[in-house]
């Protein structure tokens, strides 16, 4: 016999251990009980993760139309729609009593154009006695309007020039047009002034600007009657808009911002710019870049104060200030929607930029130094600092962090 076979036969056989088949069964039955399970587990794992990614998405929803909700109440024209009323509200005014403050009354007019004697009854209207005695007599006044309108008849002389024989003919400062014969008769320049004040500053229709006309003057006048004149007192504004936006672009700061504006139910947008000489409008059919160089030019060199829009960035000679009002709005509705965690960060931006604010107040006002003041912005610029280099998982949160940053 060989070594290796000798060595063989020395080493311990494998050894079999026969298992009984009560308990092969048992354990057979273990792991199907546990194989379902593990399948009901994850088939509720799937159903748990179906059910947070619904929530997930009906939380933004929701979080949308809030946010859509609240744009809405910012930009709703209509001066009367401020909302469902409170159902249990109190009574308008003051109270009575001694927490009723300094009673304020109308100023006495500086002129009176009608003086009217007010004699004593007959007789008293409590008892109905004769015998009623003059003690003092106490002025009053009372300012009104009187519904009067002025016909001018302008008897206008007609010729014509030799020369080139075109007909000629006069023309009077306080005459609105030259249309003779149909347009004959027009609205005077003081009524086309109220009719334009109307229409474009306080944004009321051209039928609602007519009806104000004929009820408090008796003045009739179409709605096409109106927007012709109105487009005829553009045409001649022309020259004083050119010298507004000249004025504009040669300011140091200039404050821009833009807003939906329908036109003829279209949406279009209205751009201003406001400076300490001039506020600019422009309605134009876009918010881009290509608008806004419309009132400022390209070339613009001041100080642009802005909400952060990016086209207002593409004024690449113009140094850009974040518009801190539109901030602390941005901040506070941010705080209201979000969650307790989430509002952290909005909280502490609108902390921090309230601090910069009564920073400014103080220095301006003479409370500390011009060193303190640089000593404490740099404060406030490495707090800000440090606040942009967290990483934010919330959506809006990053958002405002890359303007913050930028």
């Amino acid at each position: 016999m060989r070594a290796s076979d000798r060595q063989k036969a020395s080493e311990p056989s494998e050894v079999i251990e026969f298992v009984p088949r009560r308990e092969l069964d048992r354990a057979e039955r273990e792991i199907e009980r546990l194989q379902k399970e593990n399948e009901r587990l994850k088939q509720q794992s799937e159903r748990l993760q179906k059910e947070s990614e619904r929530l997930k998405q009906e939380s933004d929803r929701l979080r949308r139309e809030l946010e859509a909700a609240l744009r809405a109440t910012k930009r709703q024209a209509a001066p009367h729609s401020r909302g469902k009323p409170k159902s249990n509200p109190k009574r308008p005014g003051r109270k009575s009593g001694r927490n009723y403050g300094t009673q304020a009354c109308r100023p006495i007019p500086s002129r009176v154009d009608e003086q009217i004697s007010v004699p004593l009854p007959k007789c008293c209207p409590h008892c109905g006695g004769s015998d009623v005695q003059p003690e003092s007599c106490q002025a009053q006044y009372q300012e009104d309007i009187v519904r009067k309108s002025v016909v001018r008849r302008f008897d206008i002389v007609v010729g014509r020039c030799r020369g080139c024989t075109r007909q000629v003919q006069g023309r009077h400062p306080l005459q609105t047009s030259d249309a003779l014969g149909v347009g004959a008769v027009q609205l005077g320049p003081e009524a086309l002034t109220l009719a334009a004040i109307l229409n474009k500053q306080m944004g009321l229709s051209l039928g609602h600007t007519q009806q104000v006309l004929s009820y408090g003057f008796g003045l009739e006048a179409s709605r096409a009657g109106l927007y012709r004149a109105l487009a005829r007192m553009a045409h001649r504004a022309e020259p004083t808009y050119a010298g507004l936006v000249a004025t504009a672009r040669q300011s140091l700061v200039n404050g821009v911002d833009e807003t939906g504006w329908r036109v003829g139910g279209h949406l279009q947008w209205l751009h201003v710019a406001v400076s300490a000489q001039v506020t600019v409008y422009a309605i134009l059919p876009g918010r881009g870049y290509q608008q806004s160089v419309t009132i400022l030019g390209a070339d613009y060199e001041g100080f642009l104060v802005h909400d952060g829009w990016a086209p207002y960035y593409r004024f690449e000679m113009a140094f850009h200030q974040s518009c801190v009002s539109h901030l602390l709005k941005r901040c506070r509705e941010m705080a209201q929607i979000a969650s307790p965690a989430a509002a952290a960060f909005p909280l502490a931006v609108l902390d921090l930029l309230r601090t910069s604010l009564q920073l400014r107040d103080r220095f301006e006002q003479g409370e500390i130094s011009e060193h303190g003041l640089c000593v404490a912005t740099g404060r406030v610029e490495a707090k800000l600092d440090r606040m942009l280099e967290v990483p934010y998982r919330n959506m809006p949160n990053q958002r405002l962090a890359r303007h913050l940053d930028h």
